[in-house]
């Protein structure tokens, strides 16, 4: 099968395009013709090497935990998913090697979701990790109610869009950072948009004067620093950024596999409640040129990979 790798750290350079062998499907898997995969800056971390303290790599690395495409075959054990079904899934194991930049690959049931109706491929496949980062850390770790006030940093990317989407969805008035060429984007995801930088403080007061209920930081470093004192009293902050948080009372984010949560989003999509921008759409030749768009930081919305 045709497929990206890279045989060591380094940067976007380092990846190659060729022949690799068809992965092998366990028991609990399901092996997908992958149709689209997305872009998430933890893959390029990843193949930076700032992931090695905690998840082996086992080269060569077919880098990418993004999927949506068609089950071609299941595992012994499987039951969920049969072959000819639609699924997205955040295919994510404890050691990286076998992921999803690639026409095929293995993925353990529990990653996956059925594809969520009208969604193209390349939609789906921007929703399994950045939406469920957002979804974990507004549930989970935020706990956001019905009424409550939300502000959330960088609200334009591709985690920060949809989880402006999920917080308008479960009842929040959102306020969202963003450059001034994003506000009316933010604005049409239903948030208040605010410019983000110097000063950053005093805009977010004069939208909310009495302080916000929670805050969902994607930026790390100053936006996470002034994030405390735009707290209303008893207010709760998470930051999937940046571990320094723990050191401001809040919680530190690693968002997990979860079928659950997965076909949860897929139904916000199916209502017309959350929708995946796709900002470009590239070949799967072409994932050194997507990484290195990405490493920009001025992507809004998602970046796609075109496989079949």
């Amino acid at each position: 099968m045709k497929a990206i790798s890279y045989r060591a750290y380094g940067s976007p350079d380092v990846l190659e395009y060729g022949e690799r062998p068809m992965p092998k499907l366990g028991p609990d898997s399901v092996l997908v013709k992958v149709r689209a995969a997305s872009v998430n800056p933890v893959d390029w971390k990843v193949l930076g090497g700032y992931l090695d303290p905690v998840l082996d790599a086992v080269f060569p690395v077919v880098p990418g935990w993004d999927v949506a495409g068609v089950v071609e075959r299941a595992g012994a054990a499987v039951t969920e998913f049969a072959p000819g079904d639609e699924v997205v899934g955040y295919v994510r194991e404890d050691f990286v090697s076998r992921g999803t930049f690639a026409e095929y690959v293995a993925a353990p049931v529990r990653t996956l979701a059925r594809k969520p109706a009208g969604t193209s491929f390349e939609e789906a496949a921007g929703l399994p990790l950045a939406g469920l980062t957002a979804y974990q850390a507004l549930n989970r770790s935020l706990k956001v109610r019905a009424g409550e006030k939300v502000l959330v940093h960088a609200a334009a990317g591709g985690v920060g869009s949809l989880a402006v989407q999920i917080a308008r969805a479960q009842g929040a008035e959102v306020v969202g950072t963003a450059g001034e060429h994003n506000h009316a984007y933010v604005r049409s995801l239903g948030a208040t948009p605010v410019t983000y930088g110097e000063g950053l403080a005093e805009r977010v007061r004069a939208v909310a004067p009495d302080g916000v209920d929670a805050v969902l930081d994607l930026v790390g470093g100053e936006a996470l620093q002034v994030s405390p004192q735009l707290l209303a009293e008893g207010g709760r902050l998470a930051s999937v950024a940046d571990g320094a948080v723990t050191g401001l009372g809040g919680d530190y984010v690693f968002v997990r596999p979860d079928a659950a949560d997965l076909a949860a989003l897929g139904g916000l999509v199916e209502r017309g409640e959350l929708k995946v921008e796709v900002a470009a759409v590239y070949p799967l030749e072409r994932v050194a040129d997507a990484f290195r768009e990405s490493m920009g930081g001025h992507t809004r919305g998602k970046i796609a990979i075109k496989v079949a």
